[in-house]
């Protein structure tokens, strides 16, 4: 396990382009200015021991020493000590919907996304509890197993994406099916599954028995709807331009609307209730509301508990990458010069 400690100087990674922009911008004046001067026979015969090669290492040389000393400040850190703590808090489980519908813009900058920024300021407000991710659409797919590790489920978050599943459509039955057998610990009283999605259902099992079914499992069911009831079209993008709408069968452009009756069947067949979702805000306060009323079950976790500090080993090499810099001159190596490699005397 790792982390980064001074992540704000990442930034400093974008003085790097601008290093090797400027050296090539000063290589080509100097080599238009030497033009002038003399033509390149010439000029290779003034200056017998220049070298085009050692320029390029020297540059090469402080790239890498901008490189590792950005690295040295950032100060990776490696866990080094394992240690079991005692926790209290409720599983959740996060079902986000990844069907294509998904792609509709009538929430900024489209529903996915909105979704995953929904589940992301959730994760932020949880203290304790464990949290496993869902992805589905014409079927279900386990994202990440039941954990406590918010960074990782994060992580797990942003990869989410309508690619990620080659079967189409939006079966929530599938989901909730899944969602059946993803709490790991019988012992917990407390299990939570959101589902995150525009509800739109074309799964062939009646999700509303799936959620009663989930219900006496112990299992509460909140919806978080995402996109606006009046519906509009599904756009199909291709490097970030958008080409055309999503068309049926017919070539009917297909209008998808966000349908909360199913998602309010759903939630309210399991004892639980439907959050409007645009609003990032009062999902994050109703989401609170509803753990802080809730009973906590007490767990283990093993985390890593000692950090150790890794600064000083790109420190190092930062200035050892400096001081070969210094080291190296511009102009050709004698004893290199007189193997003659390249039988530059004949």
């Amino acid at each position: 396990m790792y982390q980064f400690e001074e992540q704000i100087w990442f930034w400093a990674l974008l003085a790097l382009p601008t290093f090797v922009l400027g050296t090539l911008l000063v290589h080509i004046w100097r080599s238009k200015v030497q033009r002038q001067f003399a033509d390149a026979a010439l000029f290779d015969y003034l200056s017998p021991d220049r070298s085009s090669f050692k320029s390029t290492l020297k540059l090469i040389l402080r790239c890498l020493t901008i490189l590792f000393l950005v690295l040295a400040l950032v100060n990776p850190k490696i866990g080094t000590k394992l240690e079991t703590v005692k926790r209290e808090g409720v599983d959740i489980v996060f079902a986000v919907d990844v069907s294509k519908s998904m792609l509709a813009e009538d929430v900024a900058p489209n529903r996915l996304e909105k979704a995953k920024q929904l589940v992301s300021q959730i994760i932020n407000n949880l203290v304790s509890d464990r949290i496993g991710i869902i992805a589905y659409a014409g079927k279900a797919f386990p994202q990440l197993p039941i954990t406590t590790d918010y960074g990782v489920g994060k992580m797990f978050l942003q990869n989410l994406s309508t690619d990620m599943l080659s079967s189409q459509g939006t079966a929530i039955d599938q989901a909730l099916l899944l969602a059946q057998t993803y709490y790991n610990d019988e012992a917990q009283t407390n299990r939570i599954l959101f589902i995150v999605s525009d509800g739109e259902d074309h799964g062939e099992i009646s999700a509303q028995e799936m959620a009663e079914n989930l219900a006496d499992l112990g299992i509460r069911i909140f919806s978080i709807g995402v996109g606006e009831n009046q519906g509009v079209p599904i756009p199909i993008k291709q490097n970030g331009v958008m080409i055309s709408y999503k068309k049926d069968q017919n070539g009917e452009v297909v209008i998808s609307k966000r349908n909360e009756s199913t998602l309010k069947e759903i939630a309210e067949a399991s004892n639980g209730f439907y959050i409007d979702g645009n609003s990032t805000n009062e999902v994050v306060e109703r989401v609170t509301d509803i753990l802080s009323q809730m009973d906590k079950k007490e767990f283990e976790s093993t985390e890593f508990a000692e950090f150790k500090d890794q600064f000083q080993w790109f420190l190092g090499l930062g200035i050892l990458f400096l001081i070969l810099d210094v080291l190296f001159l511009e102009r050709k190596t004698a004893w290199i010069k007189r193997l003659n490699l390249f039988n530059e005397n004949l």
